[in-house]
């Protein structure tokens, strides 16, 4: 089983401890690229992906790099909307 493999197998599980650097890591696998949304962004991060202009928005947890168990929930469903889980 590959990296990607695992790391997606890993999202589909729904973690609790899911981290910002997981999702990032397997974002840019995906072939999306991170864009912070300006100066102002705050902790609002884009993925955006130009081979077929897909987007998602994710929000940088803070203090600590793990994400809400809503937010790895709504990652995982759009990713396998997009057929990329499966």
């Amino acid at each position: 089983m590959s990296k990607l493999d695992k790391a997606k197998e890993r999202l589909l599980s729904r973690p609790t401890d899911y981290t910002f650097s997981e999702a990032k890591y397997l974002l840019s696998q995906l072939g999306f690229n991170e864009f912070n949304k300006g100066k102002t962004s705050g902790s609002r991060v884009k993925f955006y992906r130009a081979e077929d202009q897909r987007i998602i928005l994710l929000h940088k947890p803070h203090p600590g790099d793990e994400m809400s168990i809503g937010a790895v929930r709504d990652l995982a469903e759009r990713l396998e909307e997009m057929g990329e889980l499966l």
